[in-house]
């Protein structure tokens, strides 16, 4: 099996194929200097049987990062990248780097400007993607969480529903904070004090046998994963719920897990030193889990809608 050295592969900006070394913006260009730059990052996986390749809800990604575009008032990104375009170049970039294992590509939208000031509207837009390993971000045995002291970035101040990458700031300052308390990740609280989402991935809780996650008005990104796991759920017959969760939920909660392109379902078994449930992965969690990565894998002829083979 071919493993895949990202700094060795291949990358894709303004408009060609290049070593991924000489992918790089200025120093004085503006998502380097004010972050105005939005992403997406969607899995590829490898099915080691067939051996076959699979992207995940790839349309959803390119309409996730239209929409963030459209947010940020990236003016001329939809019309410069039709989704036939988008497919197509990102298809070839992941055929360029010989993929044959898990991995991610991950696309920006970027104001290719030098020295313009915090200027949006007018600016010429570029797109950039590279692809890299998957790896593990949170202990697949179960991720030990703990509340943030930093409140979540509002949808009036930066919205978290267009992925912006200078967002991230926020997600950094939690994430450093529970690493350097002992803690895998951190949970954050939007300015109500309301349950939002931890740095990287939507939460979910599961109570009495019911799954229960933030709403989007609780100023959550609208995941894709999260999108995937409340259809599954639903399929499976597992009553789910969109709505507010107070921070006291999460330590009464039966189960608990993250969903995101980089940490999939990662189950949580423990908040603030609270064991969650009994301490260990619950039933559903890993149903859900299992359910989901056959679904990107391809082992399951359900929910080939989203899978586009590469």
């Amino acid at each position: 099996m071919l493993k895949l050295d990202y700094k060795e592969s291949v990358a894709f900006i303004r408009d060609k194929f290049v070593p991924f070394k000489d992918a790089n913006l200025s120093i004085a260009s503006s998502p380097v200097l004010y972050g105005l730059s939005v992403y997406t990052v969607f899995n590829v996986n490898w099915n080691e049987k067939d051996k076959k390749l699979y992207a995940f809800r790839i349309t959803d990604h390119y309409e996730r990062l239209v929409n963030s575009a459209k947010i940020m008032d990236f003016d001329s990104f939809a019309k410069d990248w039709p989704y036939a375009r988008f497919e197509k170049t990102m298809l070839e970039l992941v055929r360029r780097n010989k993929i044959q294992e898990d991995a991610l590509v991950r696309i920006t939208v970027f104001i290719d400007e030098v020295v313009a000031g915090t200027k949006i509207h007018g600016l010429k837009n570029s797109l950039s993607a590279f692809v890299y390993p998957m790896g593990e971000i949170l202990p697949p045995s179960g991720a030990h969480l703990c509340v943030s002291s930093w409140l979540h970035t509002p949808d009036n101040v930066i919205p978290p529903r267009a992925k912006v990458n200078g967002l991230y700031a926020n997600n950094s300052l939690m994430k450093n904070e529970a690493l350097r308390n002992g803690y895998d990740d951190a949970i954050a609280l939007d300015i109500s004090g309301h349950v939002n989402e931890g740095t990287v991935a939507n939460l979910f809780i599961v109570r009495d046998g019911k799954l229960i996650t933030p709403d989007p008005a609780t100023d959550i990104l609208e995941g894709i994963t999260r999108n995937s796991i409340l259809a599954i759920a639903k399929d499976q017959g597992v009553k789910c719920v969109q709505r507010s969760v107070d921070r006291s939920e999460l330590y009464i909660a039966d189960e608990m897990f993250l969903s995101g392109s980089s940490a999939r379902i990662s189950p949580v078994i423990s908040v603030d030193k609270r064991p969650v449930g009994n301490g260990k992965i619950g039933p559903i969690t890993k149903k859900l889990a299992d359910i989901y990565e056959a679904a990107q894998r391809g082992t399951t002829n359900k929910y080939s809608s989203w899978r586009t083979t590469v």
